[in-house]
């Protein structure tokens, strides 16, 4: 299971244990993922993604899982949030005309 977030792109980083000793031995930090399940506004549909839970307060901070994933870079975001991006501004588009 990948240890990535999907709208954000936050993932697994590497480090040291130091000792007392000043002995370095190496570990993994791990994000903290959650399973969320957002309703888009706009669609209708639930989409489920795991997210960091940091996203999480920015995702309510933004507006919304709407506005948030229609602001939110392309580049840091995995393939399924970006097709879910890709339906919002879709639907988004077609309400407008």
């Amino acid at each position: 299971m990948s240890r990535k977030c999907e709208l954000t792109g936050v993932a697994v980083r590497y480090g040291n244990n130091v000792s007392h000793s000043q002995r370095k031995t190496r570990r993994r930090f791990e994000p903290n993922i959650k399973t969320v399940e957002y309703k888009s506004e706009i669609t209708g549909q639930k989409y489920r993604l795991k997210v960091v839970a940091r996203a999480l307060r920015t995702v309510e901070k933004n507006g919304g899982f709407d506005l948030f994933i229609l602001k939110a870079n392309s580049a840091m975001m995995s393939d399924k949030a970006k097709k879910v991006k890709r339906e919002i501004f879709k639907k988004k588009n077609e309400l407008a005309a």
